[in-house]
C-alpha cells in the first residue's frame, strides 16, 4: 500500500481574502440567491448599526442596471486615518482584513448586529469590484477589484486598485457610500430580488423607529421603483401592519420599553380574532426565527401575569386551574425586540438566542411593564378582551369530544385509515426516507409504480385539505386529508409536535403546475407553517418540480421545467421536433415521472425556507385569510396579467 508523504510543503497558505472565495459557503451560507443577498445584508447591517447607536438617521439602497448595488448612510463614516498596526487606512483594513472591525468591544457600538468583523471584507472578496466613498468634510475614495492573475493562475480577491485617496473635494455630507457588483464567477445568480430586499428594509425601518430607509430600483425603465420606509411608531406600527386584514380585539397594540440588566427591551402586543399565534423576536435587529432565551422569558411573563390578572378580576375562581400559555397566545401578534452586548447565537445562522441572562431580563421587564398597565384603568378593556379570548381558547381546548379527536390525531391513532392511502417505503431509517404528498389518485398511481420502494413513500390526496388559516385547530383536524398527513409524518402537531418522531426527512409536495395545484401547495404550506413550523425551519419541506414541457423526436427527448428552458430544449432537439405540454402529473407514465421528478440524481426540487418569518406571516394572512380586498390588491400588484401564451407558436416547428 502506497504511503503519501505529508510535510509542511503540503500545507497551503491562503492569502488575504482568498479563503473567502475558495470556501464562500463558510462565510455566507451558500452561493445561491440567499448568499447573494447575504453580502448585501452585511453592508446594510453596518449602516443599521450606525443608526441603532444614534449616529445615523438615513440609509439609501439603489439597484443599478449593471447588476451592482449601493448602500449609503449618513453616519460617522468609516475611519480614514492610518491604522497603527496595519500601516494602511482604516477603509483598507475594513475591506481587506477578515475579523477587522469596530464591534469587538463596546466602545464604538453599544449594540451591534455584526459581531465577527467579516462583513465588509467578505462582500469585497465576493465582488467583481467594490467602490467606497467616505464623507468627512471632504470626499475620500477607494476601489477594489477581483481579477484572474495569469502568473499565479488564480483569482485574486478584493485587491485595492490604489490607496485611499482624499480627493480634497469639499462636501456637506457625512457618512459612507459603498457600491459593489457581485461576482458571477462565485454566485449561481447575480440578480438581486427586489421583493426580498424591500421586505428586509421595511422590517429594519419598523425595528428602528424614525429611521428613514429609501430603496430605488433603476434596472427596469418601465417599472421604476422608488419607496421610502419610515415608521415613527416603530414596532407598534409593525404589529398593526402584520394585523392588516384581521379583526383586532382592541384598537392599538400595547407597548412598553425598558432597560433591565443592561439589556434594552421593547415589545408590542395586539390580539385578533384569529386562532394562531404570531410572535416575532429580534436581537440587535437580527430576526431570531427559532426564538431563544428572550422568547422563553417573554412567554413565561405573559402566562404568569395574565393568569394573575384572571384571578384578581374573577375570570378564574380559586378552584379553577390556571390557563395555559397557548390560551393567552391564541390570536396574539407580538414583536419582542431586544438590544444587548456580547450576543451568543446558537449555530452560524444567528436564528436562536442562547444568552441565559436574556431570559431573566426579558421575563422581569415584561412582568413589570404589564403589571403597570394592569393597574391603569385605561387598559382595562384591553386586558378584558385578552381574558375573553383566552377563556374561549381554553374551553375549546378542554371540550371533551374535541380533546379526544385532537389527541387521536396528534398521537397518530388514525393510522389505520392510512391503509390503502399511504404506500410506505421499506426502509426504517427516517434520515434516508422521503414522502411525496401527491395530488390525486392518478398521479399517485404513477408515483407508486415509478418510485424507489426502499426509500420513497407516496401519499395521494383524494381531496383538498382544509385551509388552516381560517379555522381553529380542532376544526382543521376534522379534515380527513389533514389527519392522514399528520398520521403519516408521525410528529404530532401544535404543542405536541416532536421533530424527533418524523418518519421522513424529506416531505415533498408534488402537485400539478396549474391553479388547483398551486392552491393545494398553498394550503399545505399554510398548515405546516401554522402547526408544524419546525418542519420548515429544519429544512424538511420541499416542492417537487415536474416538467412543463416534453420536446422530442425519434429517440431524443428533452424536458423543460419552465418557459425559459423551453427554447433551450427546442434548440437541443433540433428541427422536426414535437412538443407536449403536461397539464398534470397524471399524464406521465411511471417511468417519465421517475426520470423527471422523483429520481434524486436528476430531479429539480425547491426547499421551503422561512427567510423572514414576519413577511411569511403577512403573506399567508393576505393570501389565505379573510381579507378579500387585501388579496385583490396583492394580486393586482404582483400578478402578470399581460403574459402571453406562446405555446402554439412553438408546436411542430
Amino acid at each position: 500500500m502506497a504511503v503519501n508523504e505529508y510535510g509542511a510543503e503540503n500545507i497551503e497558505i491562503l492569502e488575504g481574502l482568498e479563503a473567502v472565495r475558495v470556501r464562500p459557503g463558510m462565510y455566507i451560507g451558500s452561493t445561491g440567491a440567499r448568499g447573494l443577498h447575504h453580502i448585501l445584508w452585511e453592508i446594510v447591517d453596518n449602516a443599521i448599526d450606525e443608526a441603532a447607536n444614534g449616529f445615523a438617521d438615513k440609509i439609501e439602497v439603489i439597484l443599478y442596471k449593471d447588476g451592482s448595488v449601493s448602500v449609503e448612510d449618513n453616519g460617522r463614516g468609516i475611519p480614514t486615518d492610518i491604522h497603527k498596526v496595519a500601516g494602511v487606512s482604516g477603509v483598507q483594513v475594513v475591506f481587506t482584513q477578515l475579523h477587522a472591525g469596530g464591534k469587538f468591544n463596546n466602545d464604538n457600538y453599544s449594540y451591534s448586529g455584526g459581531l465577527h468583523g467579516v462583513g465588509a471584507s467578505v462582500t469585497n472578496a465576493l465582488s467583481e469590484w467594490l467602490q467606497v466613498e467616505v464623507y468627512k468634510k471632504t470626499v475620500y475614495k477607494m476601489e477594489f477589484r477581483s481579477y484572474y492573475d495569469k502568473q499565479k493562475k488564480k483569482i485574486l480577491s478584493g485587491i485595492p486598485v490604489a490607496p485611499l485617496e482624499n480627493t480634497k473635494q469639499k462636501t456637506d455630507k457625512q457618512g459612507t457610500f459603498i457600491r459593489f457588483k457581485p461576482d458571477a464567477r462565485v454566485f449561481e445568480t447575480v440578480e438581486f430580488n427586489l421583493e426580498t430586499i424591500a421586505k428586509r428594509l421595511r422590517e429594519l425601518a419598523f425595528l428602528n423607529k424614525g429611521l428613514t430607509i429609501k430603496l430605488t430600483d433603476l434596472r427596469d425603465d418601465e417599472k421604476f421603483y422608488n419607496k421610502t420606509f419610515k415608521y415613527d411608531g416603530g414596532i407598534i406600527d409593525y404589529v398593526l401592519y402584520l394585523n392588516e386584514g384581521k379583526q383586532s380585539l382592541f384598537e392599538l397594540p400595547i407597548y412598553a420599553k425598558s432597560v433591565k440588566d443592561d439589556i434594552l427591551i421593547e415589545f408590542a402586543i395586539q390580539h385578533t380574532d384569529s386562532y394562531s399565534e404570531s410572535i416575532f423576536s429580534f436581537v440587535n435587529n437580527i430576526p431570531t426565527a427559532e426564538g431563544g432565551t428572550h422568547e422563553v422569558g417573554f412567554k413565561s411573563a405573559i402566562t404568569r401575569t395574565l393568569n394573575d390578572y384572571a384571578r384578581a378580576n374573577n375570570y378564574l375562581k380559586d378552584k379553577d386551574q390556571n390557563l395555559m400559555g397557548e390560551d393567552f397566545r391564541e390570536g396574539m401578534t407580538a414583536i419582542i425586540s431586544i438590544k444587548m452586548k456580547n450576543v451568543e447565537f446558537e449555530g452560524q445562522t444567528k436564528t436562536k438566542l442562547g444568552n441565559p441572562a436574556a431570559k431573566n431580563a426579558v421575563e422581569s421587564a415584561v412582568c413589570e411593564e404589564l403589571e403597570k398597565m394592569m393597574a391603569n384603568k385605561k387598559y382595562k378593556a384591553v386586558f378584558d378582551a385578552m381574558m375573553t379570548k383566552a377563556i374561549g381558547a381554553a374551553k375549546a381546548r378542554n371540550a371533551s369530544r374535541q380533546a379526544r379527536d385532537i389527541a387521536r390525531a396528534k398521537n397518530g391513532a388514525d393510522s389505520a385509515k392510512l391503509i390503502g392511502k399511504l404506500a410506505n417505503c421499506s426502509s426504517r431509517k427516517a434520515e434516508l426516507n422521503e414522502v411525496f404528498i401527491v395530488e390525486g389518485d392518478s398521479a399517485g398511481g404513477s408515483a407508486k409504480q415509478g418510485r424507489d420502494r426502499q426509500h420513497q413513500a407516496i401519499l395521494p390526496l383524494r381531496g383538498k385539505p382544509l385551509n388552516a388559516e381560517k379555522k381553529r385547530i380542532e376544526d382543521v383536524l376534522k379534515n380527513e386529508e389533514i389527519r392522514t398527513i399528520i398520521s403519516a409524518l408521525g410528529t404530532g402537531i401544535g404543542s405536541d409536535f416532536n421533530i424527533n418522531n418524523l418518519n421522513y426527512h424529506k416531505v415533498i409536495i408534488l402537485s400539478d403546475a396549474d391553479q388547483d395545484g398551486a392552491h393545494i401547495r398553498a394550503i399545505l404550506l399554510t398548515f405546516f407553517f401554522r402547526y408544524m413550523k419546525e418542519l420548515i425551519q429544519e429544512g424538511h419541506v420541499y416542492i417537487g418540480m415536474p416538467p412543463l414541457y416534453k420536446v422530442y423526436k425519434k429517440d431524443v427527448t428533452v424536458y423543460a421545467y419552465d418557459d425559459k428552458e423551453l427554447q433551450s430544449a427546442i434548440d437541443k432537439v433540433g428541427r422536426g421536433y414535437q412538443l407536449q405540454r403536461y397539464k398534470g402529473l397524471g399524464e406521465m407514465n411511471p417511468e417519465q415521472l421517475w426520470e423527471t421528478t422523483m429520481d434524486p440524481q436528476k430531479r429539480v426540487m425547491t426547499q421551503v425556507t422561512i427567510e423572514d418569518a414576519a413577511a411569511a406571516e403577512k403573506l399567508i394572512t393576505t393570501l389565505m385569510g379573510e381579507d378579500v380586498e387585501g388579496r385583490k390588491s396583492y394580486i393586482s400588484e404582483y400578478a402578470n396579467f399581460n403574459k402571453e401564451d406562446t405555446f402554439m407558436d412553438k408546436v411542430n416547428i
